[in-house]
């Protein structure tokens, strides 16, 4: 199928690696020029050289830190200049500590809330009116299903995603008007660079061996495994093509299946 977004711009937050890296990557196989943010310029610029060297499109790796609403409004201004319109927009970056509100601190919570709600935030409030002189876009917000299946050891990252899905299906209220259609892609586990760290978290919190905490994920998976990057990148892509545009304030999950989370799993079994 072709998802007629060959000659399209997007940018993608949180490109250097991951989920994001893997966006920026299979949009530009379909054809797209892409400017990536994240903050450390050194990876940043070699994720931007690996994907055009692969693909021949233009990939911008500019540096911004999205808790800064500065660096917010520099990155948009400076992709848009470096790519001539914005089509597509991938909010990405960031993540919230995991663990139970006992072991969460202040720093977590101000830290999951101000990347991974208010970096979003940041972004549309300048991306908006630029897609709105183009009459015209789509935004991709990647969340995560915490937001809509709470967990009780995911209470940070659910509270951020909850938000950003409110945010999601509110602007699409109001932005559809001017063309522009705004969805939310839902990952369940995700096997990124960050996943060894959550198993590492979900080990000290249920006070079980780590070889038993990289079990748990999959265990509350019907289809037995947790999520690659490029099986989530495949779906952003599709719901940034323009055949996507009526799927307005949709939210899609992209989670096996999962029915309950992982740590609600572990303790019926207690």
């Amino acid at each position: 199928m072709d998802l007629k977004l060959k000659g399209k711009t997007a940018v993608v937050t949180g490109g250097s690696e991951g989920i994001g890296k893997g966006i920026a990557l299979t949009l530009a196989r379909e054809g797209v020029d892409v400017a990536i943010c994240a903050r450390r310029m050194e990876p940043l610029k070699a994720a931007a050289e690996e994907i055009a060297k692969a693909t021949g499109r233009k990939i911008v790796p500019i540096t911004a830190d999205l808790r800064s609403d500065a660096d917010a409004k520099k990155f948009i201004a400076e992709a848009h200049k470096a790519l001539g319109r914005i089509d597509i927009m991938v909010n990405n970056a960031g993540s919230a500590a995991g663990g139970v509100i006992e072991h969460l601190s202040e720093d977590d919570w101000e830290k999951g809330l101000q990347l991974k709600f208010m970096g979003y935030v940041r972004c549309l409030r300048y991306v908006l009116p630029i897609m709105v002189k183009q009459n015209g876009g789509r935004v991709v917000n990647l969340i995560g299903n915490d937001g809509v299946k709470p967990s009780y050891w995911e209470i940070c990252p659910g509270a951020a995603n909850a938000a950003g899905q409110n945010l999601t299906k509110s602007l699409a209220g109001q932005y559809g008007s001017h063309g522009i259609s705004f969805c939310a892609v839902n990952p369940g586990p995700v096997r990124t660079e960050r996943w060894a760290g959550l198993v590492d978290a979900m080990a000290r919190d249920m006070k079980i061996s780590r070889e038993e905490a990289d079990k748990l994920a999959p265990a509350s998976i019907p289809l037995g495994r947790i999520a690659e990057v490029e099986e989530v990148a495949n779906l952003v892509v599709m719901m940034a093509s323009p055949l996507m545009h009526m799927a307005n304030g949709t939210m899609i999950e992209i989670d096996g299946g999962q029915d309950k989370p992982l740590m609600d799993r572990f303790r019926d079994k207690k």
